[in-house]
Parts: structure tokens; sequence; C-alpha cells
């Protein structure tokens, strides 16, 4: 099992959640706050088995918008191994 830790820009949360859902993952949503203009950004956390990762993470890369000029921000991805899973 892996976790996704997306840092995204708040613009691209709806889309990437939608998205995500859709496909039956389970997005859960922080607010968060960094860089040096602090504008806001959220971070998501996504659960998934090792064999949908790539599905999850196209999944993202087809909703997230692209850094420009006005907008340098970039769509920060983390990918962890999970050793432990438990759900109550």
């Amino acid at each position: 099992m892996k976790m996704i830790i997306a840092i995204i820009r708040d613009t691209d949360y709806g889309p990437i959640s939608h998205g995500l859902t859709i496909a039956d993952f389970r997005v859960t949503h922080i607010a968060s706050t960094g860089s040096f203009l602090r504008r806001g950004q959220s971070t998501l956390l996504i659960g998934v088995e090792d064999d949908q990762l790539e599905h999850a993470l196209d999944i993202i890369r087809k909703n997230c918008t692209k850094a420009s000029e006005n907008d340098p921000r970039h769509t920060i991805i983390f990918v962890l191994k999970v050793d432990d899973f438990l759900h109550f």
C-alpha cells in the first residue's frame, strides 16, 4: 500500500478531488498555506493499493494547473510506502 501526499493549489482541489472520488479513491483534504507569498494551498492524503498508484497519479496530473509566469506554484507529490493500515 502507498500513501500519496499531494500539495496542490486551492483552485485545483475541486477537479482533482472529484476525479479521484469518481474513480473510487478516498481523499482527505487539509487546508494548508505555504511558500513565500503564503498563498492558499490544499494538501490531499490518498491511500492506494500498489497496483492503483499510477492510476491515481494520472488523475492528479490531468487535473492540476501547470505553473506559469503569473503563478509559479507547482503541484508537489510525495509517495510513501505504508507498512501498516488500520481501519476502524
